[in-house]
């Protein structure tokens, strides 16, 4: 490939981008897309709405006046580091002058704005997200990054330490980018790998919630665990996550391949276990409720089906693989079909139905009997049948 391959992928034709483009380029100013929709377009990955990145020489207020001459709303979300997001259309947009590093301190850099895409270029991390596409579909490789996509490689532009220690979240996004993008038989880059193993302290500086972030999106990965194992080898995910271990989560993805399941990063990071993912990778409050969920259910004696009945199909599905990636087996046909019944049946009692027959921690005691003997007939027997059984236990109660 050269630097004068063409790209086309679909939405270089959005009417709101083109107006957008246009604008700029009236008003004497060049423009290239960049980054992740560019290097899925040359991978042949284009989603349907991929998130838009611009870089320009235009001054964040000269690409904010063009903007809303041309009509669109503008929101200076990054603007001290160059960055405003322009609605175009129905499309948010993120233009970023063009720029070169002139400081940084592991998190954070301080930039001036400059006119070379070669600069722009090297301040990025990898050579596949520094591609830029013109308007018209003319690919700009400054890095070589057209090559290492061919060989699925993750490269840093430059020395792996300074892209490193410019921004130490960069140590986790390697092993993301390995995962989605890389080649598990040729494995990482040997240079890159070394440098994040050497400087894997400053990822103490990072936040949890940054990392937390990275972890979701390189568990989404279809097969994440190549570069997981390479974050064990490397002494890096003990330290983002104590006690985490791959194995589990080895078995876990090819019960998903076998049973053609979507990934789930929460249900991966349940396999992966660890020290309270919930505090060290921030997670939400519907997260950590699903994996306490999943955990729970997976180490019960519950049945599939009553795992899908108590957990819903979505939890109860991920705690039944969680139990199978144990051993490493795959769950039959039958529990998957039990599990889905469990989930979609309906106990027809509510407690004020039986409040003739017991009352207080007996009414419960009462209607948790009864829950137990719908879910053992397989969610077959109905309101007359479970009323019959009611009055017949409180019989039994009151007989003792």
């Amino acid at each position: 490939m050269s630097e004068e391959h063409r790209l086309h992928p679909h939405w270089l034709d959005h009417p709101g981008l083109r107006r957008l483009t246009e604008a700029l380029r009236r008003a004497g100013h060049d423009v290239w897309f960049v980054g992740g929709a560019v290097r899925d377009a040359a991978l042949g990955r284009e989603t349907a709405r991929p998130d838009i990145d611009m870089t320009t020489d235009a001054r964040p207020e000269e690409v904010m006046a063009v903007a809303r001459q041309t009509g669109f709303k503008v929101v200076p979300t990054g603007i001290e580091h160059g960055t405003v997001t322009v609605i175009a259309g129905d499309l948010p947009v993120e233009i970023t002058t063009l720029r070169q590093d002139v400081e940084t301190d592991g998190r954070h850099a301080k930039v001036v704005f400059g006119t070379s895409l070669k600069d722009d270029a090297r301040r990025r991390d990898f050579t596949i997200n520094a591609l830029y596409l013109t308007p018209e579909g003319r690919l700009v490789d400054p890095v070589g990054g057209l090559a290492d996509i061919a060989a699925r490689r993750i490269r840093f532009i430059g020395d792996p330490r300074r892209r490193i220690r410019e921004d130490y979240l960069r140590i986790l996004r390697l092993f993301r980018m390995f995962a989605h993008f890389g080649d598990p038989e040729r494995g990482l880059d040997a240079a890159a790998l070394r440098a994040a193993a050497e400087l894997a302290d400053g990822l103490a500086r990072i936040s949890p919630e940054r990392i937390g972030q990275e972890m979701r999106k390189l568990l989404a990965a279809p097969d994440p665990v190549p570069a997981v194992r390479a974050m064990e080898e490397a002494g890096i995910l003990g330290r983002i996550l104590p006690g985490a271990s791959a194995e589990r989560l080895a078995r876990l993805v090819a019960i998903e391949k076998i049973l053609g399941i979507a990934p789930d990063p929460v249900r991966r990071l349940a396999a992966l276990g660890g020290d309270d993912p919930v505090r060290r990778l921030r997670l939400s409050r519907r997260e950590a409720r699903s994996l306490a969920r999943m955990a729970e259910g997976a180490a019960s004696g519950l049945s599939a089906a009553a795992l899908g009945y108590r957990l819903g199909e979505a939890d109860g599905l991920c705690a039944l693989l969680l139990r199978h990636a144990c051993d490493g087996s795959v769950p039959c046909r039958e529990a998957l079909a039990a599990l889905r019944r469990g989930a979609a049946a309906h106990f027809p009692l509510k407690g004020r139905d039986l409040l003739s027959l017991a009352e207080g921690p007996a009414l419960g005691r009462l209607l948790a009997r009864l829950e137990d003997a719908f879910i053992a007939s397989d969610f077959t027997l109905d309101r007359d049948a479970l009323m019959a059984r009611a009055h017949s236990l409180a019989e039994e109660g009151k007989a003792k």
